[in-house]
């Protein structure tokens, strides 16, 4: 249970670090969505450093590296804003 709520606290302060790096009028805003970012970010940049044997199977990804996980996701989350395929939450 405690894994969990680290990896919340994670994600969420690295959504927050990633919003700063990255900002823009297409940014997800709330609470969820801060925190979905750098969840996603932080998976992301598990997945990678797995994938590329910089962490073990039991390893995940630290503040760092979801925080860059985070600042792709949110990089990609900007195209598909300006691409249209998802709308823009701040122009209701």
């Amino acid at each position: 249970m405690s894994g969990i709520i680290w990896v919340i606290i994670v994600g969420f302060v690295a959504g927050i670090i990633a919003r700063f790096l990255s900002p823009g009028p297409n940014n997800p805003s709330g609470f969820i969505l801060t925190t979905v970012l750098g969840i996603a970010g932080a998976f992301l940049a598990t997945f990678v450093g797995q994938a590329i044997g910089h962490y073990g199977p039991e390893q995940g990804a630290g503040f760092i590296t979801a925080t860059i996980g985070a600042v792709v996701v949110l990089f990609i989350w900007n195209r598909l804003v300006a691409a249209r395929v998802i709308p823009d939450q701040g122009n209701r």
